[in-house]
């Protein structure tokens, strides 16, 4: 045999070393290979649909949270001024509207409405209590001195000036309430007031929120404003200022079931407490008290979002009917959805407003969680 016919035979089967070449096997192996590749990227695209799966359930789940966490219906007083008349000095004056805005902070009441028995239109805060026994100033008095205890005490300077009214109102026991921040008190939410104070295009205003340093908000404001500030929770420790968003006075409440203070407002007559009510659907169960009311022991309460209950003056709510001009009735039970006694059996003649309040949301504090707790199941 010629030497070129075995070279030709060595052409026709190639050999890798001393081993013929099995294409079927390699072929097998490619095969087997894109298949781990093709499995391997499919596990990965699965495994980042879970991981996105999983990030939606845990934003629904914590938004689910934050509805269950927060609190959407308001609590809201009612009382007229002349319960300052009760007192007999500047010092009691002022300690009576202390005890007051105490019992509204502990039953967590968000709206307080200071309205005039007397007729005399009061409908702001400016002026000046002008001594006892004097014509007026007492809605004003009590709405200055309310206001001014629910303020943040890092607050106060910036909104409150040396008043007469005020004189007496270092001496009060303070609320306490979750907004009143310490210093280094870690919060998501904190109130703060906007300063005077440059800062570049396109960044936000600063604010004083009662910390070591000022926190810069998302957009600019007037200086002077009381804002809510969301604070972000990655703070980083080098930084000079913290970061924060301006959000509206009802989102820690809403969003994360805080008590966030009461606001105050002025009515000239009780049928403008009804009539100016802040919210759009109005109060859609108004409560009134007397001594001349149904047991609160039988009573249930319809759901509601937004409860207002009222409070008469030294005279009863029946002295407030007779000097409001724009109601053409005499029984004051017609103008609420219940008129209740919410200590029958009183053993004393006379039950002051002040111990009214007390006694009354402590009676209704059940009731209203029961209903509130029956609306959100159902």
């Amino acid at each position: 045999m010629s030497e070129s016919t075995v070279l030709g035979k060595h052409k026709l089967s190639p050999k890798v070393g001393d081993q013929k070449i099995d294409w079927k096997k390699r072929n097998a192996e490619r095969k087997e290979q894109k298949k781990r590749i093709r499995e391997a990227k499919l596990i990965k695209k699965l495994e980042k649909q879970r991981q996105k799966e999983e990030q939606e359930l845990t934003e629904k789940l914590q938004k689910e949270d934050k509805i269950r966490k927060g609190r959407h219906y308001t609590v809201s007083i009612a009382l007229p001024g002349s319960v300052l008349d009760n007192a007999q000095s500047p010092e009691l004056r002022t300690y009576l509207a202390g005890q007051i805005a105490r019992a509204c902070t502990v039953f967590c009441v968000d709206e307080i409405v200071v309205f005039d028995e007397q007729g005399e239109d009061a409908k702001s805060v400016e002026g000046e209590f002008k001594g006892i026994g004097k014509k007026g100033q007492a809605c004003v008095q009590l709405a200055r001195i309310l206001q001014y205890l629910e303020c943040p005490q890092y607050l106060r300077k910036s909104f409150f000036p040396k008043h007469q009214d005020l004189q007496f109102a270092g001496l009060l026991n303070p609320l306490d309430s979750p907004h009143h921040m310490r210093t280094d008190e870690e919060a998501e939410f904190r109130e703060g007031v906007v300063l005077d104070r440059p800062s570049r295009p396109g960044k936000g205003s600063f604010v004083n929120c009662g910390m070591r340093k000022e926190v810069r908000i998302d957009r600019r404001l007037q200086a002077g404003l009381r804002v809510t500030v969301h604070l972000d929770k990655n703070q980083s420790a080098e930084s000079k200022v913290h970061k924060g968003v301006v959000v509206a006075p009802h989102v820690p409440r809403t969003e994360a079931g805080l008590y966030w203070g009461y606001s105050v407002r002025l009515a000239s007559c009780l049928s403008n407490v009804f009539a100016e009510c802040p919210y759009k659907e109005g109060y859609d169960l108004t409560i009134g008290t007397s001594e001349r009311g149904s047991s609160i022991d039988d009573v249930t309460l319809s759901p509601f979002n937004h409860v207002l209950i009222v409070f008469g003056g030294l005279q009863g709510l029946e002295a407030s009917v007779d000097v409001d001009q724009n109601l053409e009735v005499t029984d004051p039970s017609v103008l609420f959805d219940l008129y209740l006694n919410t200590c029958p059996g009183q053993g004393s003649r006379t039950i002051r407003t002040e111990e009214a309040i007390l006694i009354t949301l402590s009676g209704l504090r059940p009731k209203l969680a029961t209903t509130v707790q029956s609306a959100a199941t159902d």
